[in-house]
């Protein structure tokens, strides 16, 4: 009898500390799924809901409506491959491994990125697009920094033209149907598609357990090329524009581009409802870098789309795309969260994308490797104690910026630094430095401690990095394309 009631203690005390654990497993919250859409030169007014007459984007509006527009958010870098090394590492450009924009030079084998971050808390972890940080046969691959699963283009060159022989998975050649590659306007098969299918897979496919979706989407970059019988095409086709030196096909396809991606964005968010995720879904939208004023005119002096003019006040960011004045770095911005991140909700709070990888380690309580970012996600979800940064720090191609509070000095190839105050003057048309010769040394300073030497990362095959960058259209064979 003795025997048997210890062994009946003994079931009871497993069944008591059983029930403990489900309890305890039940009580912990479910991890947020991630996606991070990040769209290539899409301008910070290049949107409806900004007040564009021209672009149409009834889903980003309506993400707009039902998240958070922060209104000063700052690219990492004002050109492509730089700026998503500073998203995917956390580090300021003076402190990152990869600073040019060549297609292909890679981030450093060791470094811990966003994805290798959340793949480390149980994430399953994919990117559909443009990579950008590390050329295949180099160290930077996707899939050595946390990615499972990585489709789209690894040389951010390659990612010029939306009809290529080939896109890359986990740095194997993926052939598209019907693309010769001999003109980068027209094929069979259409990347940003392919990409686009592969990107609503991933979330299907992991439906069930906690993911990050990184989609760096290439339109509306690029050479503007497009199915002739893709609906967005269709809706501007016939639209009487003209456009400047470059062809008015040209600004047609690029309306086209942004309308396709904003028709693929309430796909997707058409998916996570179905799925019964979009509560439980995080959703970043954001540009790249600065806008760039194609197809400009006598008519339209700030390019036809104006993404860096006010069409309100009539403001101009200065400069544009390649800058580190204020049109090179300000970029559209939001964050949808239902239920979560209040609806409607606009943020003046200065955040860079160098901020990513804490807000999201904070987001999904992962543990964040040393950055040079503060979180935002106090601000994402209403709490008090928002840190804010000290100051700002760029450098890109013998420029240099830094930004303390609403002042920002800025220092060019050549001649002097310029100051400028941001909360009078956001066009950064008057330069203060000889007013307040005070606080330009401050940032002067700052600017002397945040440069570091760089340290790059290894191309271990050139040969097979090259291969990709040949696939791309370069400047005069765009050129002529866009000239027929």
């Amino acid at each position: 009898m003795k025997f048997a009631s210890i062994q009946m203690t003994r079931k009871l005390l497993t069944l008591f500390f059983f029930t403990l654990c489900c309890s305890a497993m039940a009580a912990e919250p479910q991890k947020p799924n991630i996606i991070y859409l990040m769209l290539d030169e899409w301008g910070y007014f290049e949107s409806g809901h900004m007040g564009n007459r021209d672009l149409v984007t009834p889903n980003i509006d309506q993400f707009a409506k039902e998240g958070m527009r922060f209104t000063n958010a700052l690219a990492g870098a004002p050109v492509c491959g730089p700026t998503r090394c500073v998203l995917m590492t956390g580090l300021h450009s003076g402190h990152t491994s990869m600073r040019i924009n060549d297609g292909f030079s890679p981030i450093r084998e060791d470094e811990p990125t966003l994805a290798s971050m959340l793949k480390s808390q149980g994430y399953a972890t994919g990117g559909f697009g443009k990579w950008g940080i590390g050329g295949r046969g180099t160290s930077g691959v996707p899939e050595k920094h946390g990615f499972d699963d990585f489709f789209g283009y690894y040389d951010q060159v390659h990612a010029h033209t939306f009809y290529p022989k080939y896109l890359v998975r986990n740095s194997e050649e993926v052939p598209l149907r019907g693309n010769a590659g001999e003109s980068f306007y027209e094929g069979e098969t259409h990347a940003q598609i392919e990409i686009f299918r592969e990107s609503m897979k991933f979330i299907r496919k992991n439906k069930d357990k906690p993911f990050f979706c990184y989609l760096p989407w290439t339109p509306p970059h690029g050479l503007w090329g497009i199915d002739q019988d893709d609906p967005s095409w269709l809706l501007f086709k016939d639209k009487p524009w003209t456009a400047g030196q470059q062809t008015e096909n040209d600004a047609k396809v690029y309306a086209a581009f942004l309308h396709m991606i904003d028709r693929q964005l309430g796909q997707m968010i058409a998916q996570l409802k179905e799925l019964g995720l979009d509560d439980n879904t995080v959703f970043i939208v954001c540009g790249d870098n600065g806008g760039q004023d194609y197809f400009k005119s006598d008519e339209r002096p700030d390019g036809f789309f104006a993404p860096n003019l006010n069409p309100t006040t009539g403001e101009r960011f200065r400069a544009g795309k390649g800058s580190l004045y204020e049109g090179g770095l300000k970029v559209p911005y939001l964050v949808r969260w239902p239920n979560r991140i209040a609806a409607g909700s606009v943020s003046d709070h200065v955040l860079c994308f160098q901020d990513v990888m804490r807000t999201l380690a904070d987001l999904t309580q992962a543990e964040c490797p040393p950055t040079d970012g503060l979180s935002f996600a106090p601000t994402l979800l209403g709490q008090s104690g928002q840190p804010t940064h000290s100051h700002l720090y760029w450098e890109y191609m013998g420029q240099t910026a830094v930004r303390m509070d609403n002042w920002k000095a800025y220092k060019g190839k050549k001649g002097d630094w310029e100051l400028y105050d941001l909360s009078k003057d956001v066009q950064e048309k008057t330069n203060r430095a000889a007013d307040h010769p005070d606080i330009l040394k401050q940032l002067v300073a700052y600017a002397s401690e945040a440069h570091e030497p760089l340290r790059p990362g290894i191309v271990f095959n050139r040969e097979l990095a090259a291969k990709d960058h040949r696939q791309a259209p370069h400047r005069s064979i765009r050129k002529k394309n866009s000239k027929k």
